[in-house]
């Protein structure tokens, strides 16, 4: 039994104003490093045997305070990078919100493309195979996996036997951890969205 601690990055100036996708030099914001480093301060005793975490640079910012209080290497993955938002990506919550594309793309994960970018089905494809690599690789072991907010909940629903068009049900905050095991038997989900 693997038990992966799916953690999203802390906060960053984006959120709730515009997609940031895969928009390079994305840092945290100041209240982000504060959320990296009160994460560290609560993992610090989770028995944590790796940690990977997305390309991304407010992904690896949020893993980094971690990484250096346990003294272990940060593995980087680009399958547990930010879905890719195509034309999305950049724009403002405002200006998408007068899109159509973006309503339906919201309310069937499932079925419908980012103009330009991924099929959900594709980005939860490539997570979910990722993190089956990181198991077979840390059989028994408690790894932390820094990402992002809809790749997460695709895998949670992955894993919780649920459609990707049930993606709105589901919350991932900022800096927040869901714990799954993955075992023989199949996967549990232990905890979701917990903030500390």
């Amino acid at each position: 039994m693997t038990r992966l601690l799916l953690i999203r990055h802390a906060h960053h100036d984006y959120i709730g104003r515009a997609i940031a996708g895969w928009l390079p030099g994305v840092s945290l914001s100041g209240q982000g490093r504060a959320e990296a480093a009160a994460l560290a301060d609560r993992l610090a005793g989770a028995h944590i045997t790796a940690i990977y975490s997305s390309p991304l640079e407010r992904a690896l910012e949020t893993a980094g305070p971690l990484g250096a209080r346990l003294g272990f290497p940060i593995e980087i993955r680009e399958a547990l990078g930010e879905v890719r938002f195509g034309d999305f990506t950049g724009r403002t919550m405002a200006e998408l919100d007068r899109d159509p594309v973006w309503h339906r793309f919201n309310h069937l994960r499932g079925s419908t493309r980012a103009p330009g970018g991924e099929l959900m089905l594709e980005a939860q494809a490539r997570m979910v195979a990722e993190l089956e690599r990181i198991r077979e690789s840390h059989p028994g072991g408690v790894v932390a996996v820094f990402s992002h907010s809809d790749i997460i909940r695709a895998a949670v629903l992955h894993y919780a036997g649920m459609p990707l068009d049930l993606f709105e049900r589901i919350e991932i905050q900022p800096a927040s951890v869901s714990v799954i095991e993955l075992g023989d038997a199949g996967p549990r989900i232990l905890k979701l969205n917990e903030t500390g």
